[in-house]
């Protein structure tokens, strides 16, 4: 079962049934939830003794992968309660909506889907960065809030919603005084990929750059043991899980709060990861990742490991990076992708810009545009500046909105005039085919590079590692032909036999039917026949 309705920004099965009931844990750890009674209009107020299973929840989520872990926890949760997660919301009773305050755009989708539901006579609940560091906003007024680091109290928040109640668990977890990472990690998930598991290491960052608006809901670092985060890696692999993203809002800041670091915790789920396997490591910012960088460069080349790190440099000037209190230099971010692609050849560098930051001149642009120019980063996240309330950068003097456009436009129009593929023509592949293409007409698979392999849909390639020459290169994939052996070949043959019987299976009952009753119907003729 997978999750609906995902939007997911960054380049996104059950548990076991505990001993203890799930609840019962829950409404005796963290804080006392602020309840309010309220009018509940329309809607038909639910029973106080709630027959678990017989609500539908509709789960959406927007932004990052780290909310997309926070939305399959919740759901895994609900679900074993006795919830039914849909992914038709008109069938839902209630709406589990969670949010992402990096960009405006993601925020204005999020209060329209709280406008429809309610609309709609839903029962709206809200998690997620945007009601965590918002909570007072006109719109979330009424509704019942998940912070950031209760999601292990969802069932709770939903009982009380469907009740008529309004309730706000906004507060920090601890531990001697010292943050957490958040909810445990051996909580149940409905994921959005059975083969795609998505690890939070930390929460929070050490950083305070002055657009962000994350930090607000996140907070400083909060990094979880790495005993917990092997154990869960285990678990899923357990599972039948096939991919493990490693992320969080920084990854490289890994276990500074703890006394750890990032390679030590690398270096323990390389030793986990099965034949035929990968693990995906997460976004990480240059500051944290240069005194690591030998250590990493042996990691990505693990064969385990995809040779890929996202690196944000969200500007190729060193005053616009002051200006943005990234805490690092160009030349820095430059140290970082070119040791890197020296002892990992091949490897794929992603990473961010910002146009139109407040106080970027041309002259400053131009840097940036220098910068991609150099690189050619095949992956690259060009983000307009929004000014996000209560942060800094809201203040300060802004680009002109036509300016921000023409220099967003510019630079997108350059990142799609180059390709990075045409080379890998006719070249032979290794790749873990995991999901399903947006056109629903291929599944993709990804080579070692982390590069996007689209391969024909043939359920015998969904969750394996498959041979394939490369047949075609576009801007953003490949296209590859599977190289089957004797033996694939054979099974693959068997497989589509099967499945084209199991297609018209029906049809050729159905006639052989229409046969047996024409055969009786003239036996039976002849027979009077033969009487008459």
């Amino acid at each position: 079962m997978g999750l609906p309705d995902e939007e997911l920004e960054d380049i996104e099965d059950l548990g076991q049934t505990p001993e203890v009931s799930r609840l019962a844990q829950l409404k005796t750890s963290g804080p006392v939830p602020k309840v309010i009674r309220k009018n509940v209009g329309n809607h038909e107020v639910v029973a106080d003794s709630i027959i678990p299973g017989t609500q539908s929840v509709y789960v959406k989520t927007w932004g990052c992968t780290h909310n997309s872990s926070d939305s399959e926890y919740m759901a895994g949760l609900l679900n074993e309660y006795g919830y039914n997660i849909t992914d038709d919301s008109s069938l839902a009773h209630i709406w589990l909506l969670n949010s992402c305050t990096v960009k405006n755009p993601a925020e204005d989708h999020f209060r329209n889907a709280i406008e429809e539901g309610r609309k709609k006579g839903k029962y709206v609940v809200v998690a997620g960065c945007v009601s965590q560091a918002a909570p007072k906003t006109s719109y979330l007024q009424g509704l019942s809030i998940i912070g950031v680091q209760q999601i292990d109290r969802v069932v709770e928040v939903v009982e009380e919603t469907l009740k008529g109640n309004s309730v706000q668990l906004l507060g920090k977890k601890t531990a001697s005084g010292k943050k957490l990472g958040g909810a445990s990690l051996q909580l149940p998930k409905v994921r959005r990929n059975e083969l795609i598991e998505i690890i939070p290491i930390n929460t929070g960052c050490l950083n305070k750059c002055t657009y962000c608006k994350t930090k607000h809901a996140r907070g400083n670092l909060g990094s979880y043991p790495v005993s917990e985060i092997v154990q869960r890696a285990e678990q899923a692999f357990s599972e039948g899980v096939k991919e493990i993203w490693i992320t969080s809002e920084d990854t490289g800041a890994y276990g500074k709060d703890i006394g750890e670091t990032l390679p030590n915790l690398l270096y323990q789920l390389v030793e986990v990861i099965p034949e035929d396997c990968m693990l995906r490591l997460g976004m990480t910012n240059p500051p944290y990742i240069l005194g690591h960088l030998e250590d990493i460069a042996k990691i990505l080349s693990h064969p385990r490991v995809y040779s890929f790190l996202h690196v944000p440099v969200q500007s190729g000037s060193d005053y616009v990076l002051g200006e943005m209190k990234r805490e690092y230099c160009i030349d820095d971010f430059k140290m970082v992708v070119n040791f890197l692609r020296e002892k990992v050849p091949g490897v794929t560098i992603a990473t961010d810009i910002i146009c139109g930051f407040p106080t970027e001149t041309a002259e400053d642009f131009q840097e940036t545009m220098n910068l991609v120019k150099e690189y050619h980063f095949p992956v690259l996240f060009i983000n307009q500046f929004f000014p996000r309330p209560g942060t800094p950068a809201a203040k300060m003097k802004r680009v002109p909105g036509p300016e921000i456009k023409q220099r967003t436009k510019a630079l997108s129009e350059y990142f799609q005039s180059y390709t990075c593929y045409d080379r890998q023509l006719g070249s032979i592949q290794k790749v873990l085919v995991t999901e399903v293409s947006h056109d629903k007409n291929h599944y993709v698979g990804h080579n070692k590079f982390y590069e996007q392999v689209l391969v024909p849909k043939n359920e015998e390639f969904l969750g394996k590692c498959i041979t394939v020459q490369i047949t075609k290169t576009g801007k953003h994939y490949m296209i590859g032909e599977p190289i089957l052996s004797k033996a694939s070949e054979q099974r693959t043959v068997k497989s589509r036999i099967e499945s084209l019987f199991r297609d018209l299976s029906p049809y050729i009952i159905f006639s052989i039917i229409i046969v047996l009753v024409s055969i009786l119907y003239h036996s039976w003729t002849k027979i009077n026949y033969i009487f008459d």
